[in-house]
């Protein structure tokens, strides 16, 4: 008997359900003697021995379906060691479940944190497999994780309908796109959406430098301007202070968003209207697109195959549009940035786009 722990970690996204389908589709294609124990909410379903066995039926007819059948929850792995309330010992909680329910491996899903933990368990002793599950794109190891493209394509459609407004009004829009450390969705978004000035945490913004390329578009006869930037987004300002001097100087003047103070610096600067969109959550939501579809079911079959071969202790990922699988241990705390001298950056600078740094 295969007995297979899977839960899904940290913020949804679009395609885990296509990816645990191609887990599970992978394992049963060539055993029968199989066991899925689906941990509810991620890590707190292990950690409380939260579970449902579930069949290869429960998969069948998710392929399309967002977020996540097991459900999900943040875990932060600064507090993996920290006891609960109760005093419960989360690591060995999750050791203990393990072990009582007999399994064999842990399939999990999830980002940037929810792969140091995964990497702590397998330091613990336990065999686990993992998929990359980001909208960000930022783990190291994989040249795309499931759930980047389906963002992509949610935040180009803001940037796309936002056009129509901007034009007829004159407008400077700020499409506030997700981000917190790095900015693939929001380049990648803003190339696509024909963005004008795209801002990313990578690069350090002038606001004289982004009044600028404004300024130069409507000498040129431009009515509007179209800003794409990260929730990440700093400036050259800021990101000259110390960490504590940025805390307090946000403590005197609070913002909701970032877009929302480059609004104001725009506004101080120009006589330009600003308007503000933050897509938000919607570009985690919804069914993911066919792109992502494909690599998630890639990516769980790989995963599939890794278990059925007994080797553990490895992140599936893709390194130029082949599945591989990468050492658990090279890829647990490691973010993949932007790199600012990046072709991609160059070729757009190239067609016009400021990207508020020179």
């Amino acid at each position: 008997m295969l007995r297979i722990g899977m839960l899904t970690s940290g913020g949804d996204c679009q395609a885990l359900n296509a990816a645990m389908r191609g887990v599970v589709k992978g394992i049963f294609s060539k055993r029968d003697d199989v066991e899925i124990y689906g941990f509810q909410d991620g890590y707190k379903g292990l950690i409380y021995s939260n579970f449902k066995m579930l069949t290869s039926k429960d998969f069948s007819g998710i392929l399309t379906l967002g977020g996540t059948i097991l459900g999900t929850s943040r875990q932060p792995f600064k507090l993996m060691r920290v006891p609960d309330k109760d005093g419960i010992d989360k690591v060995e909680a999750m050791k203990h479940t393990y072990h009582k329910l007999n399994l064999d491996c842990l399939v999990i899903l999830g980002g940037n944190g929810t792969h140091k933990s995964a990497n702590m368990l397998r330091e613990e002793g336990l065999n686990v497999v993992t998929l990359p599950k980001t909208i960000d794109n930022d783990l190291w190891g994989t040249d795309m994780t499931f759930g980047f493209q389906s963002a992509v394509d949610i935040a180009t459609d803001t940037i796309d309908r936002i056009h129509t407004t901007a034009t007829s009004h004159s407008r400077v829009f700020i499409v506030e796109v997700m981000g917190h450390k790095v900015g693939w969705v929001t380049l990648h978004a803003g190339i696509a959406g024909g963005a004008d000035i795209i801002l990313l945490p990578e690069m350090p913004y002038d606001i004289n430098s982004v009044v600028e390329a404004i300024e130069k578009r409507g000498k040129a006869g431009k009515r509007f301007t179209i800003i794409a930037v990260a929730e990440g987004a700093i400036s050259k300002e800021d990101a000259a202070l110390s960490k504590k001097e940025l805390k307090e100087k946000k403590a005197k003047k609070k913002y909701p968003s970032v877009a929302y103070e480059l609004a104001e610096k725009i506004q101080e600067k120009t006589d330009k209207e600003v308007r503000i969109t933050v897509p938000g959550h919607t570009q985690r939501g919804g069914s993911p697109c066919a792109y992502d579809r494909v690599l998630a079911t890639r990516l769980g079959a790989e995963a599939a195959r890794a278990i059925l071969e007994g080797d553990f202790g490895c992140m599936v990922g893709t390194k130029n549009q082949e599945i591989i699988r990468v050492p658990l241990s090279e890829v647990a705390g490691k973010l993949k940035y932007v790199d600012p001298k990046a072709s991609i950056i160059k070729e757009a600078k190239t067609i016009g786009i400021s990207f508020g740094d020179e």
